[in-house]
């Protein structure tokens, strides 16, 4: 990771997209951070609020992981569920993990380790400035934003994570083809992700993008909660026009 300059500011602000929970761990979350997290996670340098990142932050994946491979990116990973299953599924691949609750790293700590999965790092960090600030342009092969919080409330739309801001820096960093995949449980919140991505230039729907679920993606405990309550859950998918350098999925 090398200091410099940056780029493009436009994604560091003081409205966030999450809330930010205690950090107090439970044994088991304090045993796996405390013997864990030096192999998994990754940090950088903080500006004001303990979860921003510093405007010099740069993260090199090669270097971070020690070898060439298609960059995978989740942004709020949470319990880790879904970056530990696909993990697995892309052993060639070398995966970021963005989250800013602390427990919920310590979670994501205990079943990379049950997965026997080397090729994830987490970052306590707010995922969609690290991605505006600190990785390359076009290096990523896909970002996923599994279940971002809705902000429901017209006067809370600001913080939703999908905006025009975030989806013009997303078209930047992904390689061509390169995807982003997104999940949610709302359906005004799926509305407002189609609008405002069908709007970004940078940016196309998936050729196989439906709205079916991506069966690579695991039901997590907050997508059986969803279901339970009767929600239907929409997959949606954009991608970096262009010939795909990786073949991601």
């Amino acid at each position: 990771m090398t200091a410099m300059p940056a780029d493009d500011p436009r994604i560091h602000r003081d409205v966030v997209s999450y809330v930010r929970r205690s950090a107090r761990m439970n044994p088991s979350q304090q045993k796996a951070w405390d013997t864990l997290r030096e192999r998994w996670v990754l940090e950088l340098p903080s500006a004001a609020r303990v979860t921003s990142v510093a405007t010099g932050a740069r993260i090199r994946p090669d270097s971070v992981f020690g070898r060439p491979g298609p960059l995978m990116v989740e942004i709020g990973s949470g319990n880790g569920d879904a970056v530990a299953a696909l993990a697995l599924a892309f052993p060639e691949a070398n995966i970021l993990a963005f989250e800013v609750f602390q427990p919920a790293v310590a979670s994501t700590l205990s079943k990379l380790e049950r997965a026997g999965v080397g090729n994830v790092r987490v970052v306590v960090a707010d995922g969609s400035q690290a991605v505006a600030t600190a990785l390359p342009e076009e290096s990523v092969t896909e970002l996923w934003t599994f279940f971002p919080d809705p902000w429901h409330k017209a006067r809370h739309h600001k913080r939703r994570l999908v905006n025009p801001d975030f989806a013009a820096v997303v078209a930047r960093k992904l390689v061509p083809g390169g995807r982003w995949r997104l999940a949610t449980d709302w359906a005004d919140y799926a509305d407002h992700a189609r609008e405002v991505l069908d709007a970004e230039p940078g940016l196309e729907r998936c050729p196989d993008s439906a709205g079916d679920r991506w069966g690579l993606r695991p039901v997590t405990k907050y997508e059986a909660r969803g279901l339970a309550a009767g929600r239907r859950i929409a997959d949606l998918c954009y991608r970096r026009p262009g010939e795909d350098r990786q073949d991601a999925a």
